[in-house]
């Protein structure tokens, strides 16, 4: 039987063991160094290169291919949180039960990085780390990243989300913001691993589906667990939705309605991926596992 605790904790030694590789390797000592690492170093689930490599195997390629182009995936969502919680976005001293980035240094520490980190993840993309991989995958993973994170993807996300605080949006409204600024990159996460296993571009399609209804649902459960969550088990606050006036699921469909939402999202993407047979079990174990996360 499939033990997705013993598959995350393995993958994430090998994320965690390359990024430190990464770091010892690309950037210089100093400040900017320790403030990266501070909140690279915080513990997160390490989703995003999770489904990078778990997208590889399941089209029959080797996950190690996908390791350093998930790496530099996480590198652009760190650098986002770090961005997320300045006082000028959504103002939070937390950050995976540590103090934020601008919390533990200070705001133009903060600022650099994550300028830093995105950086970093291109350099990574463009290197040799990505060994193995022909130079026309490597430019077509490279677009696809660019695409996900800017404003095609998940910087518009962010804008908009800004944008419609104290707004009422409608269920489409809200439904695009966060295919963007939560979707994207974790679509471009599971795109990216295909891509390292030399997947088809039937698998391919497949993949996008799956991970386009986990990226909604990741961003529903985050919703549901604003209201609902324990602070402590989340290393943040919880109510902070309310207080900026962001639209969300529950608010506009309710808790019941956003939770039966979740299960649909989930179920839409396991049919997806059910031609790609027992390779993909790692990746629908994944997505029970956002379906049902308490943090």
């Amino acid at each position: 039987m499939f033990n997705l605790e013993t598959y995350l904790q393995k993958r994430r030694d090998a994320i965690n063991q390359a990024i430190n590789d990464l770091l010892i390797e690309m950037v210089p000592g100093g400040r900017l160094l320790m403030a990266m690492r501070h909140s690279l170093d915080a513990g997160g689930k390490r989703l995003r290169p999770v489904l990078c490599m778990a997208a590889a195997e399941a089209v029959g390629g080797s996950p190690a291919s996908a390791l350093f182009p998930g790496c530099a995936i996480e590198f652009i969502h760190t650098y986002s949180l770090i961005h997320d919680d300045l006082p000028a976005i959504d103002n939070d001293d937390m950050r995976r039960g540590r103090p934020a980035c601008h919390t533990a240094f200070d705001e133009a520490t903060a600022i650099f990085a994550g300028d830093a980190l995105h950086t970093l993840a291109f350099e990574v993309l463009a290197s040799q780390k990505t060994d193995g991989i022909s130079p026309e995958q490597q430019l077509r993973i490279i677009g696809i990243i660019a695409d996900a994170t800017g404003n095609h993807g998940m910087i518009e996300g962010q804008m908009r989300d800004i944008l419609a605080q104290g707004d009422a949006l409608t269920i489409d409204d809200l439904r695009s913001l966060h295919m963007l600024k939560t979707g994207a990159l974790i679509k471009a996460a599971v795109v990216t691993g295909a891509l390292c296993g030399n997947g088809n571009e039937r698998q391919i399609k497949a993949l996008e589906t799956y991970a386009a209804n986990i990226g909604l649902a990741f961003q529903v459960t985050d919703d549901i667990l604003d209201i609902k969550g324990n602070p402590e088990l989340m290393g943040k606050a919880v109510g902070m939705d309310e207080r900026l006036k962001k639209a969300t699921y529950p608010g506009i469909l309710g808790l019941d309605e956003s939770e039966a939402l979740v299960r649909e999202l989930v179920e839409e993407s396991l049919q997806a991926i059910d031609p790609l047979g027992k390779a993909a079990e790692p990746l629908r174990a994944v997505a029970d596992y956002i379906a049902q996360r308490n943090h």
